[in-house]
């Protein structure tokens, strides 16, 4: 029985077009954290221009959440991001290789173009899901 976070990219399956599995397996018993999602806003409520910038500052606020339920990312198990054009996909993508750097299991990933925000400005949001095992 497997005891711990388990990427799954099956070797029949084309392999992720980027920094993510196509899976990730939790088992049963695990603390689980579900985040909102995160805009790239700054406590003094102004509002980077760039979406790479607004990403950062999404998985900045996601690692404060986290680290409120014990978490750190190395405990992300989804990832879910939005962004308002395919022009930001790369600045988003961009922050989220840097968040998910040195990670020895990549979690899933998704990322949507929609149509925008509850503020014009935004152009990023992101959302995880965050799992740990607990030893014994």
């Amino acid at each position: 029985m497997v005891h711990k976070l388990q990427a799954l990219t099956p070797d029949s399956l084309r392999p992720p077009f980027a920094a993510y599995s196509h899976g990730t397996f939790t088992p049963h018993g695990a603390a689980w954290v579900h985040t909102s999602g995160q805009l790239g806003i700054r406590a003094d409520d102004t509002i980077p221009n760039s979406a790479r910038e607004q990403a950062a500052l999404c998985f900045a606020a996601i690692d404060a959440i986290l680290a409120a339920g014990g978490m750190t990312s190395a405990d992300t198990v989804r990832i879910n991001a939005f962004v308002t054009d395919r022009a930001h996909m790369a600045g988003y993508m961009a922050a989220r290789d840097a968040w998910v750097a040195g990670m020895d299991r990549l979690p899933a990933s998704t990322l949507v173009v929609v149509t925008g925000f509850t503020r014009p400005e935004f152009k990023v949001e992101v959302e995880v899901t965050a799992a740990r095992i607990h030893t014994a």
